[in-house]
């Protein structure tokens, strides 16, 4: 790898390092105490002591956040197939999928956990209404995107609805639907951490959104920062597991993956 490659790579991480780097000596040159801003080193620190704590909430909001990611890609994907079969079918139900995506769920999730008597499924709706809409809208855009062209030779060669859906339609929107699930990932897991501060649930079962709550309570800062260190990495992780997806899936033939090679 040329130097100047590697320097663009190496660039973010020396910001990140100069950031905490400043952060650190402004905490300490001014002497803030830690309920009002921890320095990293305390963050870190913290992380490391409640880990016992953090990490049990943090399989839990996992959890939540990939089942929903996994119920949004089945239906997302089911539905669009259908809209890219039936005009009319898109033109009735669309609509209703935009209302779910503009409604803010911060406002739909106490009236789920109103609704809903178990906590986990309620948690798991609030994650999927957030990520369902990216994977449909782009899975469907992929399907009534497809070329023309390649469309009538398949008809020509007397290719049947199925084997053109099958051979054609489906690898032509495979880029849109991994784009979408690469923004989906992501949204399940805002989904399931609002959703979990608007359940306020305790105990065994508890979100890493509820440790933030509790340690906010007991303005123990620098767990709430540790917790949200955590979140974020979990966050950067699945965006870079689905980019490696996509990255896997696509390499060998379309553009978007041989271009970043």
């Amino acid at each position: 790898m040329p130097a100047a490659a590697s320097f663009r790579y190496l660039l973010p991480v020396l910001v990140g390092l100069a950031t905490l780097g400043g952060w650190e000596a402004v905490v300490r040159a001014n002497e803030i105490p830690p309920y009002i801003l921890p320095g990293p080193i305390l963050i870190a620190e913290t992380l490391v002591a409640d880990w016992g704590t953090l990490w049990p909430s943090l399989l839990v909001t996992l959890e939540i956040t990939a089942l929903a990611l996994l119920v949004a890609t089945v239906g997302g994907v089911a539905l669009a197939l259908l809209f890219a079969q039936s005009r009319l079918v898109e033109l009735t139900l669309f609509p209703y999928a935009v209302v779910l995506q503009v409604t803010p769920i911060v406002a739909i999730a106490p009236l789920i956990l109103i609704y809903v008597d178990d906590t986990r499924a309620a948690l798991l709706i609030c994650a999927w209404i957030v990520a369902f809409f990216p994977i449909l809208s782009n899975t469907t855009l992929g399907l009534v995107s497809t070329d023309r062209n390649l469309l009538d030779l398949f008809r020509l060669y007397g290719a049947g609805r199925f084997r053109t859906l099958a051979w054609l339609r489906f690898p032509a929107a495979l880029p849109y639907f991994l784009g979408g699930l690469r923004i989906a990932g992501g949204l399940c897991l805002i989904g399931a951490v609002v959703a979990e501060f608007a359940a306020g649930t305790a105990g065994s079962g508890s979100g890493l959104a509820y440790r933030i709550l509790e340690a906010g309570y007991r303005l123990n800062v620098p767990r709430m920062y540790a917790a949200l260190v955590m979140i974020a990495g979990v966050g950067i992780l699945i965006f870079l597991a689905l980019t490696a997806l996509n990255h896997l899936i696509l390499r060998r033939w379309h553009e978007s993956a041989r271009g970043a090679e």
